[in-house]
C-alpha cells in the first residue's frame, strides 16, 4: 500500500457483537473484523450491559485489522443499534450499565404516548426505547437520574469515548433520535413530550447530520486502535439506515431485508411516509442521508432461532443439515415471539414456542418449524408495509428484496425466506453493509465524498432466490397467524 491510499473504518456496534470495516477510497471494503460479547440480564424482562465491554470488544476488533491498513485512516464513522439509552455524566462517563432494546422492564410505562399521535407516538412506542426506559429510570434510579448529564444513545456514547469527550462529540443523529419515543418523525426533539414526561432537557444533545464531523479521534483512543489521532469522527447513524446505505439503496421504493437478532424490513422514500393507521407496529423513520424509510421491525429472528437450536441441542452445521432435511409437518408450527414482538403487531407480551407437537416429531421436524416460523413472521411484517403501501390492500408490489446480515447466508435458508415472503432475494456482494454505511459517513465527514456521490459506490449484488409457489406452504402460514391471534389472549398485555 502505497501513502497515497486512504482508508475509513466504520463501526458497527451491534446487540451481539461489535464490527469494524475498513474501506478504501472507491467504497470498497478491505478488511473486517468482530468480536461478540453477551448482555446481562439481572431481572427478567432486563436487557444490560457494562459499556466498558463495547470499548474492549473495539479494541480487539481493531487489532485484528492489518496495521498498516489502519494507519491510512482517515475518517471513522458509527452505526449503531437503535433505541436503548447510555446515561452519562457530563465528562460521558456511564453512570449505570446500558439499558437496551430488548429491555421490557418499561412496559408498564407507555401509558404518556397514549394519546400523543402526532408526535413521538405516531411511531410505535415499545418498552426498550430510550423514552420508557429513562421514565423508569426516573422512577426507579432517582440518584442516578439526578447525577445524569447526557443520555445518549449507543452509538454517539463511543463515538464521545473516542473523542475523549470533547463538547462536539455530544451530538445526536435524526435517524436514531427519531427512535427514541422522544422526537418527532423527523427526528427533531420533542420538547414538550419531555417536559411532560418530567425528563430533563438537558439529557438530550443537540442533533447534528449523520454525515457531520463530531469530534476527532482523542490520541489516547487512537494508540487503543492503531489508529492515526486526529481522524475525524462522523456523527454516525442507527444500524438499519446505516444497512441501507451501505446496501446502495438509492430509489424510492428500494427494498431491504436484513437479519440478525432481529430482523428488519424497510422501504426507502423522498418524502414522509404517511403515518401507519392500519398496522400499529410499522415505524417512519429518518435515512442516514437525510431521506426517509418505512419499517417493519421484528425483534424475534436470530434470537428465536438460536433459542431453539439450544434446547434441542444442536450445533449451528446440524440444525441446519437436519431442519432442511426434514419433511414440514401438517400440524406443528412454532411460534417465534420469545421477547415480545414490535411489528406488524406492538404487542410485548407476546410469547411463543411450539404448538401441535406429535409424539413422532423429530428434533429436525422441530427446528424446521422454527425456521418456518421465523420466516413467517417476517411475511407478517412484509405484509404489512404491502398493505400500508398501497393505501390499505395488499396489493403493492415489493416483489424485489435486497438482502443483508449474517443470519441469512445459508442458501436453503434464503429459499425458505423467498418462498414465504413472495419475493426474489437479491444477496448484497458486501456482507457486512451496516458496518460498509458507517465507514462511508466517516469518508462523508472528512470531506472524501459528498453524501449524493454514495449512490454511485453501491455494491453489486446476486439473485440467491426467486419465490416458488408452495399451496402447503401458504395455508401453513394461515395458520401461523389465526394461532398467532389465538394465542395473544393468553398473554395480555401488563
Amino acid at each position: 500500500m502505497n501513502a497515497s491510499q486512504t482508508r475509513f473504518l466504520g463501526i458497527d456496534l451491534g446487540t451481539g457483537s461489535l464490527k469494524v470495516a475498513l474501506v478504501d477510497e472507491w467504497g470498497v471494503e478491505r478488511a473486517v473484523a468482530s468480536v461478540a460479547y453477551t448482555l446481562d440480564t439481572p431481572q427478567p424482562g432486563w436487557a444490560e450491559i457494562d459499556v466498558e465491554r463495547w470499548w474492549r470488544a473495539l479494541v480487539e476488533a481493531c487489532a485484528r485489522l492489518p496495521g498498516s491498513e489502519r494507519a491510512a485512516v482517515r475518517g471513522i464513522g458509527f452505526s449503531g443499534q437503535m433505541h436503548g439509552v447510555v446515561l452519562t455524566d457530563a465528562a460521558g462517563r456511564a453512570l449505570r450499565p446500558a439499558m437496551l432494546w430488548p429491555d421490557t422492564r418499561a412496559r408498564g410505562l407507555l401509558d404518556a404516548w397514549a394519546e400523543d399521535t402526532e408526535g413521538a407516538a405516531s411511531n410505535p412506542v415499545a418498552p426498550g426505547m430510550a423514552g420508557p426506559l429513562l421514565r423508569w429510570l426516573l422512577q426507579h434510579e432517582p440518584a442516578i437520574a439526578d447525577a445524569a448529564r447526557w443520555a445518549l444513545q449507543p452509538k454517539d456514547w463511543l463515538r464521545v469515548r473516542l473523542a475523549g469527550a470533547a463538547r462536539e462529540a455530544f451530538v445526536a443523529d435524526p435517524s436514531d433520535a427519531c427512535a427514541t419515543a422522544l422526537a418527532a418523525p423527523d427526528g427533531a426533539w420533542d420538547l414538550a413530550l419531555i417536559e411532560r414526561l418530567g425528563l430533563p432537557a438537558r439529557w438530550f444533545a443537540p442533533l447534528a447530520p449523520s454525515g457531520a464531523a463530531s469530534g476527532t479521534l482523542d490520541a489516547d483512543a487512537a494508540q487503543a486502535l492503531g489508529v492515526p489521532a486526529g481522524v475525524v469522527l462522523a456523527t454516525g447513524a442507527g444500524d438499519t439506515p446505516c444497512a441501507a446505505l451501505g446496501s446502495g439503496l438509492r430509489e424510492d421504493g428500494d427494498a431491504l431485508l436484513t437479519t440478525g437478532t432481529g430482523g428488519q424490513i424497510l422501504v426507502t422514500a423522498r418524502t414522509a411516509p404517511p403515518a401507519p393507521s392500519v398496522w400499529q407496529g410499522l415505524h417512519r423513520y429518518r435515512s442516514a442521508s437525510g431521506g426517509w424509510y418505512a419499517m417493519a421491525a421484528m425483534q424475534n429472528v436470530g434470537v428465536a432461532l438460536e433459542a431453539a437450536r439450544g434446547w434441542l441441542a444442536y450445533d449451528w452445521a446440524q440444525a441446519y443439515e437436519d431442519a432442511f432435511a426434514a419433511p414440514s409437518s401438517p400440524t406443528l408450527a412454532f411460534l417465534p415471539y420469545l421477547s415480545g414482538e414490535r411489528s406488524p403487531w406492538l404487542d410485548p407480551a407476546a410469547r411463543g414456542g411450539w404448538l401441535g407437537a406429535g409424539i413422532g416429531d423429530t428434533r429436525g421436524v422441530l427446528m424446521r418449524a422454527a425456521f418456518e416460523g421465523v420466516a413467517f413472521a417476517l411475511r407478517a411484517g412484509l405484509e404489512a408495509l404491502r398493505e400500508a403501501k398501497a393505501g390499505g390492500t395488499s396489493d403493492a408490489a415489493i416483489a424485489t428484496l435486497k438482502l443483508a446480515g449474517g443470519g441469512s447466508v445459508d442458501p436453503r435458508w434464503r429459499q425458505l425466506l423467498a418462498d414465504v415472503l413472495g419475493a426474489q432475494l437479491d444477496a448484497i456482494d458486501c456482507p457486512n453493509a451496516a458496518t460498509r454505511g458507517a465507514a462511508l459517513l466517516g469518508g462523508v465527514a472528512s470531506g472524501h465524498w459528498r453524501m449524493d456521490e454514495l449512490a454511485a459506490l453501491a455494491p453489486a449484488s446476486t439473485r440467491v432466490a426467486q419465490p416458488r409457489e408452495d399451496a402447503a406452504l401458504a395455508q401453513r402460514y394461515a395458520r401461523f397467524i389465526d394461532l398467532y391471534g389465538r394465542v395473544r389472549t393468553w398473554f395480555p398485555a401488563a
